[in-house]
This record gives C-alpha cells, sequence and structure tokens, in this order.
C-alpha cells in the first residue's frame, strides 16, 4: 500500500492507494483499449490493425473503410463500453447503500421501471424525439425505487433478502406491463421496442455516445463527491449515523443517483441484464480497495463486460448477431445463482 499526501487550508489530507488496485485498474484500462481496436477490426468488412490505426489518424485506407469505422463500428463500441461503465456504477452504489450484495438495476425492477417508459414512448409516441428517452426512463426508474424503498425499507431499515424480493416481485408486474404494451400495440412499433428491449447497441450511434458521455460526465463527479458517505453507510446506519452522516437523506440521495446512472444507460441501448452485480463483484474479486477506487475499477469492468458481451455476440455466430444484453445473462445468471448459494451459507454458519 502506498500513501499520498498533500496539504490544504484545514490541514492535511491523506489518501491511500493500494498498489495491486491501481495496476488491476490499468489493466483494465488496457483491455478497453484492446477491445476497441479488436471491434474496430472485426465485422464483415476486415481490417487489420494498421487499417484501423491509419483511419483513426485520419488517413484510411479507403472510403470504405473510413465509413465502417467512423459511421458503425466506432461509436457502436463507445456506446458498449460507456453503458457499461454506467450500469457497473449503477450496480455498485445500489450494493453499498443497501449494504445488499445482490442489488442489480436489472433484479430489483429499476431497468424494467425504465424500460417500461422507454417502451410505452415507443409504442404509443413514436414520434417522441429519442433524446427525451433519457428523461423518460429516469423517471420510470425514480417511481420503482421509490416504490420498493417504500415498501422493502420502511421497517428496521429494510432487510437484504426483503429488498432483493421486492425488486423481484416488482420487476415481474412491470415486465408483465410492458409484455401487455407489446401484445397490443401497432406491429412495426412493437418489433422496434422488442429489438430494443434485448439490450443491443448494434443501432447506437455519435447522438448515442454524446448523450452517454452526458450522463457520465453529469453524474461521476457527483458519486465520487459521495464516495466518503457511501463508505460511512458500508459500515451500516447506526455506525453511519455515528460518523455524523444523515442516513436518511444520503440514502435517497445515492439511490438518485443509482437510478440516474442506469436509467440513462438502458434509455440508450435497451436493459443489459446483470451488468450491475456482476462488474463490482469482478472489481472487488480482482483487487480490495476504498469506496472511490472500487468505483473506479466497477466502471472499467463494466466496460470491458459490455464491450466483450457486443464483440462475442456479433463475431461469434457472424453473419448472425447476437444482442448483448442475451450475453450478459448468460454471465449473469450462473454469477447470481452462486451470489445466493454463498450468501445462504453465510447465514447459516
Amino acid at each position: 500500500m502506498s500513501d499520498a499526501t498533500f496539504s490544504r487550508l484545514d490541514g492535511p489530507v491523506t489518501f491511500r492507494l493500494r498498489a495491486r488496485a491501481l495496476a488491476v485498474f490499468g489493466l483494465l484500462v488496457a483491455l478497453v483499449a484492446g477491445l476497441l481496436v479488436l471491434s474496430l477490426m472485426t465485422g464483415s468488412y476486415p481490417l487489420d490493425v494498421r487499417g484501423v490505426l491509419a483511419t483513426l489518424a485520419g488517413a484510411p485506407p479507403s472510403d470504405t473503410a473510413a465509413t465502417v469505422v467512423w459511421q458503425f463500428r466506432f461509436p457502436r463500441t463507445l456506446a458498449a463500453f460507456l453503458a457499461g461503465a454506467l450500469l457497473a456504477l449503477s450496480g455498485a452504489t445500489l450494493q453499498n447503500v443497501t449494504r445488499n450484495p445482490l442489488a442489480d438495476p436489472s433484479l430489483v425492477g429499476v431497468s424494467q421501471g425504465a424500460g417500461l417508459a422507454v417502451v410505452a414512448a415507443i409504442v404509443i409516441y413514436p414520434d417522441l424525439a429519442p433524446a427525451l428517452r433519457p428523461l423518460m426512463a429516469f423517471a420510470g426508474a425514480l417511481a420503482v425505487a421509490a416504490l420498493i424503498q417504500w415498501i422493502a425499507m420502511g421497517r428496521a431499515g429494510g432487510a437484504t433478502m426483503r429488498f432483493i424480493l421486492t425488486g423481484i416481485g416488482v420487476a415481474a408486474f412491470i415486465s408483465a406491463a410492458t409484455s401487455a404494451l407489446l401484445t397490443y400495440g401497432q406491429l412495426d412499433r412493437a418489433m422496434s421496442a422488442l429489438g430494443w428491449l434485448a439490450g443491443s447497441v448494434h443501432a447506437a450511434g455519435w447522438t448515442d455516445v454524446a448523450i452517454l458521455s452526458g450522463a457520465l460526465a453529469a453524474l461521476v463527479p457527483l458519486l465520487f463527491a459521495a464516495s466518503r458517505p457511501m463508505a460511512a453507510m458500508r459500515l451500516g446506519t447506526e455506525m453511519a449515523a455515528g460518523l455524523g452522516v444523515r442516513v436518511g437523506r444520503t440514502r435517497v440521495a445515492l439511490i438518485t443517483l443509482s437510478v440516474a446512472l442506469a436509467a440513462a444507460a438502458v434509455a440508450m441501448v435497451g436493459p443489459l441484464g446483470f451488468v450491475g452485480l456482476v462488474a463490482p463483484h469482478m472489481a472487488h474479486r480482482l483487487a480490495r480497495s476504498g469506496v472511490g477506487l472500487h468505483l473506479a475499477l466497477s466502471a472499467a469492468a463494466g466496460a470491458v463486460l459490455v464491450g466483450a458481451a457486443d464483440l462475442a455476440g456479433r463475431a461469434l455466430f457472424a453473419p448472425v448477431q447476437i444482442p448483448a444484453g442475451i450475453v450478459t445473462a448468460v454471465i449473469g445468471v450462473p454469477v447470481f445463482v452462486w451470489l445466493i448459494l454463498r450468501t445462504q451459507a453465510r447465514t447459516q454458519l
């Protein structure tokens, strides 16, 4: 462990950074860069590394290469990375504030609430501007989060399994409402919404990248600014209150941030299941660290997970493309089952 110290007007401030965590973060960033190059190379129009780098430098080997890279593959890959980072940060925040290792936006109904709002917009108001989808997704996700909080957290601060079971029940109800919209909506609109629900980034463009980047730039500083009260919340509500944290306000603020992070991702690329569950646990298994660095590791792990899922979905069964949401679900379900079994084993000890 290494310490970095600097001074300010009211006294010294010390940060402790774990060398292993920093090394793992650097490795994850390198993996993101490698996945970017590999994704730009892969497709029905193959490119080698030299062609990709030349295209990115503004000297493409052909006009076709420039079009394929800049109009299709590059925005799609960036959207996958950004959506993965947003969902991972949402899951890490939700797990920290609820002290629930099973919490995930797609498991507790938050992603479903955002999805219902966007599907309703696609089916009922197809002319609505896509730029308004994040606002509708945020409203739907926030309403679901508030309902779950009211039901599960109202008595004695809420229990871990009560929270997750309440979320699963609410998610099932919302999924039924979404299915009803798809069943009775016009066929072309329902098909468009159904493709979006699969959780795919294949149609992502620069507008989606801009919105996802804006959400990340606006929300991540707020999240890292709240890392200290989040660290106190890890210790339990009584300990956090003893350390001077206003537990009620902090919980509401952090859950709102978590909802906003998930809603932005879901609005643009659809619900990518289990990313918010797997990425924080992956980061924790790779390196132990404080809350701030854990959030950074989770974001990088989420970017790697969704980027790899999208690349695998379009490369392994080409020319058929498997949505990234299906690939992440295949990865996430075994992890979810393992976490449940481990939680039960700890409870019995």
